[in-house]
């Protein structure tokens, strides 16, 4: 039975001369009531159910070992088929509206059938809707007879007979046990009958348990990936890499296509800012206008979940149709709404269960308390380096410039009392270089005062706000250059992503390159090998350079974030001598 066995639709009897059509189950019964229930029913019965009742009891035992829900599933739709001789099963389980199907196991359908034949089921027509709104079994001598039939599609394996019982999980219809095409050529008899329904009784249970188990695992899952997050969030210094590891947990935790963080714009919309997928090719940087149906509830706090992102109206943007069924999320702490957290998984998934809803939901509170946290801890940071660099501004104007100010004096009186011309000329270039040096420490000092938000938003403004605040733990000022109109060239998404590599280069070079010298190049007029104009930064040092076998995580991060926005990271020899230290040259279109 495979992805379209949605097509035949059964009558509600037991099939034309067979009598006992069973109606809807009783209601939920404890296991002793079951196995008393089940003793019952054997009674009276015929020679054919009597002789095959151990294989009936030890396929009992065998749907109820086990806890794995999927592995549960696939084990009674193999198990049925073995009891009844059937060569093809299935099991399909009503989604949270009870209209549909939320997933459809098969027995007997290969692999390359599957994909011949297409998609699963959603048992919103033909028989399987039948019995989804009219759970009672179900015996058919020929499928295409029935009334409400609607054929099979191309590929689909022939099938005529048919035998449907539904599956209970307490007093909830969990889906149905689909049958077809005894191997031996003959209908189905109510031996057959009596067997599955005493066998779907038993699969209601060993479902729950198995149900039971699988969300309590799920429920430890999310706990420990918010645990996770909250470590990682706490431990990392860079906001952007924040929401990165938000985003990488959220995707494996909901065993989604992607994990997006998405940010207020500015304009009303949302941005999406750290991505985490195997082709992130065109997600960063994309952006929800505000008139988009979903923006106003996730803004106001109230999550949203989509069925099929390809179809459904509420999702305007150009990657929507790439993605199937999705969650998006409030990063919600208190009463303040940080951004959206976005886990679509990839078109034709299964849909998200209420359980898998409702863990997110709480992940995503979780996340979003610890990205306050995270943030209050860098602000304390950020005032101890400002602090840090107000005390190097005053000890430079105090006591560095000073005393080059008092020394440049003496030199010019010795230039005067000097009586060989060659010294004149030497002291005299001693005494400029002394007001260069003395500019330049006064431009630092400039730099080292000046905090976030008294400076422009260009993006020089922003590479040279970066390099101050490196210079304290380098120890000394790395130069900037910058090429071409580099404020009004560079784009406000390349320009982020531009100064999060060079965080990374500093980092890198403050961690491992021990360097003495480091220059910084910005340049707003190079081409990309397909045409298009684009921005390269340039960080070279003078330092140890890249040891063999040495970890290469910055570097991936460089070339990651590069190759989101269509461009490239490399690095080679530096500024030492005989290329001694590291060069990272990073590119992105404008």
């Amino acid at each position: 039975m495979a992805a379209t066995a949605d097509a035949p639709r059964p009558r509600d009897a037991a099939g034309p001369g067979r009598a006992g059509a069973p109606g809807r189950g009783p209601g939920p019964m404890d296991p002793l009531a079951i196995a008393t229930e089940a003793t019952r029913s054997l009674q009276g019965m015929s020679t054919e159910l009597t002789a095959r009742i151990p294989q009936l009891l030890e396929a009992m035992r065998s749907v109820g070992t086990g806890l794995e829900l999927h592995s549960t599933l696939d084990r009674i739709t193999r198990i049925a088929a073995e009891l009844t001789d059937a060569r093809y099963a299935a099991i399909g389980i009503i989604d949270s509206t009870g209209k549909g199907l939320a997933d459809f196991i098969t027995y007997g359908v290969t692999k390359e059938q599957h994909e011949r034949i297409g998609a699963l089921p959603d048992g919103h027509h033909g028989l399987l809707g039948a019995l989804i709104h009219q759970p009672a079994p179900v015996m058919l001598t020929d499928l295409s007879s029935d009334p409400r039939s609607a054929g099979f599609p191309p590929e689909h394996p022939p099938m005529r007979t048919f035998l449907g019982v539904p599956i209970r999980v307490g007093a909830e219809i969990f889906g149905n046990l689909y049958l077809t095409e005894k191997r031996d050529g003959r209908e189905f008899s109510l031996a057959d009958l009596n067997m599955v329904k005493i066998l779907a009784t038993e699969a209601g249970i060993a479902i729950g348990n198995a149900r039971v188990h699988d969300e309590e695992r799920q429920r430890m899952r999310w706990i420990d990936g918010s645990v996770a997050v909250t470590t990682a969030l706490l431990s990392r210094g860079d906001a952007e890499d924040a929401l990165s590891v938000v985003a990488e947990q959220a995707r494996r935790l909901a065993d989604s296509a992607a994990g997006i963080v998405l940010l207020p714009d500015g304009d009303g919309g949302l941005e999406m800012v750290a991505v985490s997928a195997d082709d992130p090719s065109g997600l960063l940087g994309t952006v929800i206008p505000p008139h988009s149906p979903v923006v106003s509830h996730l803004l106001a706090g109230e999550p949203v979940f989509i069925d099929d992102s390809a179809t459904d109206p509420r999702m305007i943007t150009e990657v929507a149709p790439r993605f199937g069924p999705s969650m998006l999320l409030p990063l919600k702490s208190g009463d303040r709404v940080l951004g959206t957290l976005a886990t679509p998984r990839a078109r034709g998934a299964r849909r998200f269960t209420p359980a898998e809803r409702t863990l997110a939901a709480q992940f995503a509170a979780q996340a979003a308390l610890a990205l306050v946290m995270a943030e209050a801890q860098r602000d304390r940071e950020r005032l101890a380096v400002y602090e840090d660099r107000d005390r190097i501004a005053r000890d430079l104007h105090d006591l560095v410039i000073q005393r080059l100010f008092a020394t440049g004096l003496m030199l010019e009186s010795a230039q005067r009392n000097a009586v060989v011309p060659d010294v004149k000329v030497k002291v005299g270039q001693a005494v400029d270089e002394l007001d260069v040096t003395i500019q330049e420490i006064r431009t630092a000092i400039f730099a080292l005062q000046q905090g976030p938000a008294e400076a422009p938003a260009g993006l020089r403004t922003r590479v040279l706000r970066e390099l101050g605040t490196a210079a304290v733990p380098l120890g000394f000022q790395p130069s900037a250059n910058f090429v071409g109109p580099v404020d009004a060239k560079v784009g406000e998404l390349t320009g982020k992503n531009l100064i999060a590599a060079l965080r990374e280069a500093l980092s890198n070079a403050f961690r491992h390159a021990r360097a003495s010298r480091m220059e910084v190049v910005v340049d707003a007029t190079v081409t990309l090998p397909d045409g298009r104009p684009a921005v390269r930064l340039t960080v070279a040092d003078d330092g140890v350079g890249i040891p063999e076998g040495g970890r290469r995580s910055g570097l991936r991060n460089l070339a990651k974030r590069a190759e989101s926005l269509g461009g490239s990271s490399s690095y080679g020899p530096g500024l030492g001598e005989d290329g001694g230290g590291t060069r990272v040259v990073w590119e992105a279109p404008l």
